[in-house]
């Protein structure tokens, strides 16, 4: 890059952020020209920022992200080779918002050798920063199944849009949001967390879990104490016997030693005889009330619906309703 290109865009930068008149001026007609012929500059410009004025207030995406010491060790030995994707932020003209990249950015804030991150900056509104966020994710192979499945959680509820929309930028079927959703409800956010990613731990173990969770009735607050004595074990081991085991290493024994807790309670109940399995039966709530039931024979499953309008609906969808289900059963054995 030459001197002259260099200071050019050191200059449209300063003014940008200084609002400055200058002698470039009047060749633009509006402030819109000038911050288009920044973000021009912006685009084609690796920049080296202060980790200060990079914020970050985006939708986490990760449940260990506090693990970045080995990042940290490589970039201080290696340079930071992958920028991390900035956009400015809309009322402050030194900061930041962070796109992708939380990682080396943490592992830069955290380091003694390396002062400035490397940064490209991208003109992006709020949505189109999240779907950059989203197409970095799922580029990457390190996500977990639950990782994922919290992701989508936490996008439907901040308003990214519908199921279906999700879906699509996550690039899956509406049918696999649902049921991720789902197993994130039954196991619940706060002890999906405790847990942590669990890598190798795929849909069909997460939502046994969930089931077997709901089946029993059991609260929650034992088992998230269940999956953090995991990791109070594995800190004191460090301490006492200087031995340290892995993040995901440990989140997989704390989803183990959740498992075996629920797997305990439910052997403590009352065993099914045949004749009581005929009248099992389940009730449906809607929004919070009872809506109807579904009743497990030797027959056959009976699905009994009190809104007869949602009856008359589920009577005319009901082919494409149990197709869904029955496909989402079969995928259940492939994940």
């Amino acid at each position: 890059m030459t001197t002259g290109k260099k200071k050019r865009m050191s200059m449209l930068d300063s003014l940008a952020a200084a609002g400055a008149p200058s002698p470039t001026t009047s060749m633009m007609s509006s402030n819109r020209a000038l911050r288009s012929a920044r973000d021009a500059v912006d685009g084609h410009r690796v920049w080296d920022l202060d980790p200060e004025q990079v914020l970050d207030d985006r939708l986490s995406d990760r449940l260990d992200p506090e693990d970045v010491a080995d990042l940290r060790d490589a970039i201080e030995a290696n340079g930071q080779t992958v920028p991390i994707l900035v956009r400015r932020h809309p009322s402050e003209p030194d900061r930041y918002l962070l796109v992708y990249g939380r990682r080396r950015l943490e592992a830069i804030r955290s380091s003694e050798k390396v002062e400035k991150v490397r940064a490209l900056v991208a003109n992006l509104d709020d949505a189109a920063a999240v779907r950059a966020q989203i197409s970095e994710n799922m580029a990457r192979r390190d996500l977990s199944y639950i990782e994922k499945a919290l992701f989508a959680q936490e996008l439907i509820e901040n308003g990214f849009g519908t199921q279906a929309q999700v879906a699509e930028v996550l690039t899956v079927t509406k049918s696999s949001i649902s049921m991720a959703l789902t197993i994130v409800e039954m196991v619940s956010s706060n002890l999906i967390r405790a847990i942590g990613p669990a890598h190798g731990i795929g849909r069909p173990r997460w939502d046994a879990l969930g089931r077997s969770i709901e089946e029993v009735g059991m609260d929650r607050e034992p088992l998230i104490r269940a999956a953090e004595d995991v990791y109070t074990g594995a800190q004191v081991e460090m301490v006492v016997e200087g031995q340290v085991s892995e993040p995901g290493d440990l989140s997989v024994a704390a989803f183990e030693a959740v498992a075996k807790l629920v797997d305990k309670a439910s052997k403590k109940r009352a065993p099914v005889t045949t004749s009581s399995a005929s009248k099992q039966q389940q009730v449906l709530t809607f929004d919070g009330a009872r809506g109807g039931a579904v009743k497990r024979s030797a027959k056959g499953l009976a699905i009994t619906l009190e809104d007869s309008a949602f009856a008359d609906w589920m009577m005319a969808e009901a082919q494409d309703l149990i197709s869904e289900l029955h496909t989402r059963w079969k995928e259940r054995g492939e994940d």
